[in-house]
């Protein structure tokens, strides 16, 4: 299995940002690191491994960006400027990033998953861009970022956050994502994915809610989801 470390220079953040490739051709797979993760956690903890099989034989290509969380959700600013650094980071994906892998496959479109608060990232990017996004795999996902605005909101709060512009949005795609909102009995995310689910559900948004058994918020469930939501491609 290939691997490549890449630095890709966005005009839009300023600065490079690390990337992770794994496999030399497949349908591409974006995936998002937890809360403060970085573009070698899904490495690290044994994420790629668990879909070896599919990246070797060339179904998937695997691409691990560096997040920005630390200076954007996480960073000592006020919750207007996290919004404005997030909006930065989600204009490098759109124009930046993703017309490049979409370019090297030739697909068209890209399929993302998060794990965690990556789950926010991965969904915001699929929902807030349906055109360019096929598959959504959320496992143990992350819906809304009000608690990191502290009771700011303005129009970049409203359409980055799922749970409020997602029972508006009407963009037509969204009708033929296909979407897994993985999570378990013992996930502290399983209230906020049971949650968006019924937003998904009230607009009759085709998705599975796969609600795992006794498993903690941790490695061990999304080790055993991954592939799973991968081989369903």
């Amino acid at each position: 299995m290939k691997e490549t470390y890449t630095e890709f220079y966005s005009h839009h953040l300023g600065h490079n940002v690390k990337i992770l490739t794994f496999g030399t051709h497949g349908y591409p797979l974006v995936i998002f690191p937890t809360t403060l993760g970085s573009y070698f956690e899904a490495k690290d903890r044994g994420m790629i491994e668990s879909i070896r099989w599919f990246v070797e034989r060339g179904f998937v290509q695997v691409f691990c960006p560096d997040s920005i969380n630390n200076a954007s959700w996480y960073a000592k600013i006020h919750p207007k400027h996290r919004l404005e650094r997030h909006i930065q980071y989600d204009r490098f994906l759109a124009e930046e990033f993703v017309p490049q892998i979409r370019h090297n496959t030739g697909t068209g479109r890209i399929a993302t998953c998060g794990i965690s608060f990556g789950g926010f990232s991965a969904s915001n990017f699929a929902f807030r861009h349906p055109d360019m996004v096929s598959h959504l795999f959320c496992l143990s996902g992350a819906f809304d970022i009000k608690s990191f605005l502290h009771g700011y909101y303005d129009n970049n709060a409203y359409f980055n956050n799922p749970v409020d512009f997602m029972p508006d949005a009407n963009h037509p795609d969204l009708w033929n994502m296909k979407i897994v909102l993985g999570t378990s009995n013992w996930d502290i995310c399983l209230d906020g994915n049971l949650k968006f689910s019924a937003i998904l559900r009230r607009k009759n948004i085709p998705h599975w809610l796969d609600v795992r058994g006794d498993i903690e918020h941790d490695w061990p469930l999304w080790l055993e989801m991954l592939p799973h939501y991968v081989s369903l491609m």
